[in-house]
């Protein structure tokens, strides 16, 4: 049987072998340090603050709610002081408002935590509300409250509960690091989310560059009868979830549908860690697994750094940038999906996953020019659009005939602008145009 994929796609260079052999370090904080937790680490409404200036806090407390349905809690990683209320940089450039706390260094936490639980002896209802309670979201992309995705209309139409472990993302590598060296809180929080329906299985996906990955998890999973491990083709973006669905089940979902509607729950290596840890073991969301890579980076590394972290701590750990020159180049995440930094003083969230550098930004140096309607970019977009005419419509700002090309089908993967001769901004365009689309249906 071939390997699992779906149709379209791109093969850009993997970079992964800068990082893919360093073990996961812990990077401790520091006393004194200030940690810096943003009310917004989440897909839905911000949180709302439930501690003032001045108030001493505990590890694994809650320091601000849901503030509704999709939301999600922020916990503090940390004990310490408060320190304040006010807005702060975040990693896509906009000031969000946050809580300051300053660490003790004391890491005194709150009552029960760490404490081993049994979760086959608690109800699916007390599941998700310890998932909620510990504030956690998808940690490998948008950052949806995962307490809501684990609560579909109808849990008895869930048969696929999917484990995101293709990290098909260029030079990312804390996911193949969390299965090399914790698989066993990949298995044992798959098996907490399997107790949730009744008719799944459990697969979890790994591309065939992580042979390794694939090889101990298989050998893991072997006595469970409800969970499978499904080897995909290396192939960029299998981690999508719409491609990812596609890959393992072959159904298809489209911007109007949840993975839920097709009968999936989609959950990414970290995620399904930190449920582990939240409901076996009753430690909250405090942490995030970082690549530090890139060829600007001294000794390129991946951390366990709590959050609130600022990130220029991350480079200084990783031996900061090489020769002391700045990079042309800085991103959070990869180079496909991730956004381009101007600045480090920004703390670790709940979406972080990487600080990718480059000395030379070749994206900066290339020079557009006129599409020659070659149709690559026909040819590796995974949700079968055609980049050409939406481009066209993009340059027009014309909203409508974009929605008309099924526009909004795009998700921004950035396939298209990769392969296109004529280097146009294609996904970039897009992105904008989307955001002005679902705006004015706001209005």
């Amino acid at each position: 049987m071939g390997l699992a994929t779906f149709i379209g796609g791109i093969h850009p260079y993997e970079g992964k072998e800068l990082s893919e052999d360093k073990p996961i370090k812990v990077l401790a904080p520091l006393k004194g340090e200030e940690m810096v937790y943003p009310l917004s680490q989440h897909i839905g409404a911000p949180a709302k603050p439930l501690v003032g200036k001045g108030d001493r806090v505990l590890r694994g407390q809650i320091i601000a709610e849901a503030g509704g349905f999709i939301s999600a809690n922020v916990l503090s990683s940390v004990s310490g002081t408060v320190k304040g209320i006010e807005p702060r940089l975040v990693a896509n450039g906009a000031m969000v408002q946050s809580i300051i706390v300053e660490n003790d260094g004391e890491e005194e936490a709150i009552e029960g935590f760490g404490e081993e639980r049994d979760y086959t002896k608690l109800s699916k209802q007390e599941i998700r509300d310890i998932i909620k309670a510990a504030g956690i979201v998808g940690l490998g992309g948008a950052g949806f409250p995962t307490h809501v995705k684990l609560t579909p209309k109808d849990e008895a139409a869930i048969d696929h509960v999917i484990v995101n472990g293709a990290e098909c993302e260029p030079f990312l590598t804390s996911d193949y690091r969390m299965m090399m060296e914790r698989p066993e809180e990949i298995i044992g929080g798959l098996k907490v989310i399997l107790s949730l329906f009744d008719n799944a299985k459990g697969i979890i996906g790994i591309e065939n560059n992580k042979p390794e990955a694939i090889k101990k998890l298989t050998e893991m999973v072997k006595d469970e009868p409800r969970i499978e491990v499904c080897p995909l083709l290396t192939k960029y973006p299998q981690g999508g979830e719409r491609t990812l669905i596609y890959a393992v089940t072959k159904r298809e979902i489209n911007s109007t549908m949840l993975p839920a509607d097709a009968g999936c729950v989609v959950d990414n290596i970290d995620t399904v860690a930190a449920i582990y840890n939240a409901v076996c073991r009753s430690i909250p969301l405090q942490r995030k697994i970082i690549t530090v890579t890139g060829d600007a980076v001294t000794n390129p590394q991946n951390f366990e750094v709590r959050l609130g972290t600022d990130y220029k701590r991350l480079l200084e750990a990783a031996g900061g940038f090489k020769d002391g020159k700045e990079p042309e180049k800085m991103i959070s995440g990869g180079p496909m999906m991730g956004q381009a930094l101007f600045s480090l003083d920004f703390p670790v969230a709940k979406t972080s996953s990487a600080l990718t550098t480059f000395s030379k930004d070749q994206v900066a140096a290339m020079e557009p020019t006129p599409c020659i309607r070659c149709g690559k970019c026909v040819e590796v977009c995974p949700e079968h659009l055609v980049p050409q005419l939406m481009m066209d419509a993009a340059e027009r700002h014309d909203m409508e005939r974009f929605q008309a090309l099924s526009g909004m089908e795009c998700v921004e993967c950035g396939c298209c602008a990769f392969t296109c001769p004529a280097k146009r901004p294609l996904t970039q365009a897009f992105k904008e145009l989307r955001k002005a689309v679902a705006a004015s249906r706001r209005k």
